[in-house]
């Protein structure tokens, strides 16, 4: 794929050589294993478990992840590129089921002991195995708070009982890390737990999910119908879940920031050529100077976006900022990265007028796919008010 808008190279401060290695390598794995086959997968509705083995290969399930569970031991920056390189395919469904592990694995490997972290950490980091985050409900929404699925300890298991929605990966997914009330007299945030989750629990139930976009990822209603879980399989300390819950989606939220900002850049790319070879009443569309302000104005949306994302996960990496200006300017990263992939969108199927409205261009597939950007990892309307809270307001 071509070089990226602005793209920041090699400096102090922010990218060093291997983080720019690393995006060529994923941009090229982008174009060679991805970007001819998006229209095939968003037909079949799910990923083709070869893809997960291939990132694999060139370390793409373990960036982040310690060597000694087959992982790179890199830094979270280096996640946050390769997703917005996977973006920049146009297809928010592969972004999101090939990383769902970003959500599902790293609670178990934090705190899974050494049964759990064989069982799924080594295997999805191989990409044999396929992880997933189960922790909205229906009814429930952004207010994890309020979640109903339970677990009571029985000996040495727990029985899962309840039913989770939007479960991205969910018809493939081999392990799920839910999350539980195993306190049934709490309220709200106390009480509950993480647990690992087998696919092949007897008594799990999955059924498929038809959505506006994401077409390429499979996602999943679950039920769990006494669903026995071993007890080593407890992540954390029991009835502590939460906050390791909320500290898990503060990353989920940058890396929708960044997969926002991939696929405004793609929007951009594919509505800039366009002008730049469609010709209306005699000239380049990009000689109307309407057009020329359209597209500064979706590059400045993207460019803001984009430099805040960096900017949060810098000084997230370096512990620079208390965690309530973490978590509040975590809240607004997302938030303005999916305000620009909405405005850069909604540009980019106008200015390619009739053909932006034909399936096949990416603009048309992003397009539909923005509003889930702004609903999943927690509503815009929840962001604003946990950052104001945070704020002190």
């Amino acid at each position: 794929m071509a070089e990226g808008l602005f793209e920041r190279g090699a400096g102090p401060g922010l990218l060093t050589g291997e983080h720019v290695a690393l995006r060529e390598s994923v941009r090229a794995f982008v174009a060679r294993e991805i970007a001819p086959n998006i229209d095939a997968w968003e037909a079949a509705r799910r990923l083709p478990r070869a893809l997960y083995r291939k990132a694999a290969a060139i370390g793409l399930q373990g960036l982040t992840f310690p060597p000694e569970l087959g992982g790179a031991g890199g830094d979270f920056l280096m996640q946050i590129l390769a997703a917005e390189e996977i973006a920049r395919a146009g297809s928010g469904g592969v972004a999101a089921s090939l990383g769902s592990y970003m959500i599902g694995l790293p609670p178990i490997v934090r705190f899974g002991g050494r049964e759990v972290l064989e069982a799924y950490a080594k295997p999805v980091i191989a990409g044999e195995k396929i992880a997933a985050l189960a922790v909205t409900e229906p009814g429930g929404g952004s207010d994890v708070a309020a979640l109903r699925c339970s677990a009571r300890r029985e000996g040495d298991v727990y029985v899962l009982d309840g039913e989770k929605t939007f479960i991205t990966s969910g018809m493939q997914a081999d392990v799920f890390t839910v999350a539980a009330r195993t306190d049934p007299d709490s309220r709200g945030a106390r009480g509950i737990s993480l647990l690992a989750v087998d696919g092949a629990s007897p008594g799990l139930e999955r059924v498929e999910l038809c959505k506006m976009g994401w077409h390429a990822s499979d996602t999943a209603h679950l039920t769990f119908r006494g669903v026995r879980v071993p007890a080593h399989n407890l992540l954390g300390k029991e009835h502590e879940g939460f906050q390791a819950a909320m500290l898990n989606f503060n990353d989920e939220r940058l890396a929708i920031a960044a997969q926002a900002v991939g696929a405004a850049e793609a929007c951009f790319v594919e509505a800039r050529d366009w002008a730049r070879q469609r010709r209306a009443f005699g000239r380049a569309l990009i000689e109307n100077q309407v057009i020329r302000h359209k597209l500064v104005d979706m590059a400045m949306r993207i460019d803001a976006a984009r430099t805040l994302l960096y900017d949060v996960v810098c000084r997230r990496m370096a512990a620079a900022d208390p965690l309530a200006v973490h978590v509040a300017r975590t809240a607004m990263a997302k938030i303005t990265a999916t305000d620009a992939v909405a405005h850069v969108a909604g540009e980019a199927v106008q200015i390619l007028g009739g053909m932006g409205y034909m399936l096949g261009t990416v603009s048309e597939r992003v397009f539909r796919e923005t509003k889930v950007l702004s609903i999943g990892g927690g509503a815009d309307e929840v962001l604003k008010d946990l950052a104001a809270r945070q704020m002190e307001l």
